[in-house]
């Protein structure tokens, strides 16, 4: 795809909706970024249900902490894969309490070398919460980046790259809840909406839902 069509692609989300900010639920910087843990391999919708009454109680690393593992399991205990997600959250509250004095790092490998943050989670916390403009790649990301055939890439670090260079620095902020946003409600795994699509003129899909 060239870069008139990206271009055009970008412009028109940003024209429907000029600050797209993520689905997951926070009450501030440090339980976003626990949410963004716990959204791994689960839905914006089942974190949100699990931690509006764990938010509410414990919004802190040191609140969390004493909270422990087992009483943290009790609250997200809905979400796939709670036991090792629980470890890391007070790995991770321990860490920033010993390691970073109570205060969250600012850059990816300080991130990184939180329990249970990859390289997407710091991507994802950086751009959310610092307004870094970066672009992580999740299913949804990977799926229409390389439908739309904006980049045709196998992994999702080979897609990472790829928007990093495709993406014009004007749209780079919001690129990434864009992407994800039409890959959630309208470019879908299974039957993506395209005869409802603000891009399908533009989309280079060959096998597009045309009909409901």
């Amino acid at each position: 795809m060239n870069k008139t069509d990206v271009v055009e692609i970008f412009s028109r989300w940003q024209a429907a909706d000029p600050e797209p900010v993520t689905e997951l639920e926070s009450t501030n910087d440090f339980t976003l970024l626990v949410a963004i843990v716990l959204s791994a391999q689960a839905t914006d919708v089942g974190v949100n249900k699990a931690t509006k009454a764990l938010f509410a109680k414990y919004d802190t690393p040191q609140a969390m902490l004493e909270l422990g593992e087992e009483g943290l399991k009790q609250y997200i205990k809905t979400i796939g894969l709670f036991n090792s997600k629980a470890k890391n959250v007070i790995s991770l509250c321990h860490s920033l309490i010993h390691d970073f004095n109570g205060e969250l790092p600012e850059t990816p490998d300080e991130l990184t070398s939180l329990a249970g943050v990859g390289s997407k989670t710091a991507a994802v916390w950086l751009n959310c919460a610092r307004g870094v403009p970066m672009i992580a790649v999740d299913t949804h990301v990977f799926r229409v980046a390389n439908r739309t055939g904006m980049v045709k890439t196998k992994t999702a670090d080979a897609t990472q790259k790829a928007l990093e260079k495709k993406v014009p620095m004007e749209f780079k902020q919001h690129a990434h809840h864009w992407l994800i946003l039409h890959g959630r409600y309208t470019c879908k795994a299974r039957k993506p909406i395209c005869y409802n699509c603000r891009i399908e003129d533009v989309c280079r899909f060959k096998k597009k839902v045309l009909e409901p």
